[in-house]
């Protein structure tokens, strides 16, 4: 199965007709998508400050990001299920984005600078956990990081503005204006 038949199934589920066709599901997952981003984006914010010494640098890492992570976590959830959700209705149309890839590559990207933190500045938190900031690895993945976030929002509003309705169903021939004042 290709690439092109898997989006046109995926478009034609009866979960993506029922969300495509609804008044109020679309934006309600739309609203929730922009708040988990909102809460993933804040408290990766927070972590990202504290390992450049600007926020929080009177707590220990450790103890500020276990605090966090799960919350980080909660809103990526969040995000993705109600991303994949929106997806869906209009799966062809999106993959085929330029934003919507770069969202994709971005956010792939910053999932490879968190591992390159934590196999470098990560490994030795016991280390430097309780000073003001992370040692330069760390402080280099934290504006990676705040960078390639603010991108990936960027690029998520760009998707709104730049995709529409493959088939959008034309008013009948016999309408008028007029019509609809009666």
């Amino acid at each position: 199965m290709d690439i092109a038949a898997i989006l046109k199934w995926l478009e034609e589920t009866g979960l993506a007709g029922r969300i495509r066709d609804s008044l109020l599901l679309f934006p309600l997952l739309e609203s929730a998508h922009v708040l988990g981003l909102a809460l993933v984006f804040g408290t990766i914010l927070v972590i990202d400050l504290r390992l450049l010494g600007i926020a929080s640098a009177q707590r220990p890492f450790q103890r500020m990001a276990s605090d966090i992570i799960k919350w980080t976590w909660a809103g990526f959830a969040l995000s993705a299920v109600t991303g994949a959700l929106m997806f869906i209705t209009n799966a062809p149309v999106y993959y085929h984005n330029f934003y919507f890839r770069m969202k994709m590559l971005l956010l792939l990207l910053s999932g490879v600078n968190m591992a390159i933190f934590e196999l470098t500045a990560g490994r030795t938190i016991h280390n430097w956990g309780n000073d003001a900031s992370a040692p330069r690895p760390g402080r280099i993945a934290a504006v990676l990081s705040i960078t390639m976030w603010i991108a990936i929002i960027f690029m998520g509003r760009l998707i709104g503005f730049t995709t529409t309705r493959a088939a959008v169903a034309a008013p009948p021939p016999a309408a008028n204006f007029d019509d609809f004042l009666k």
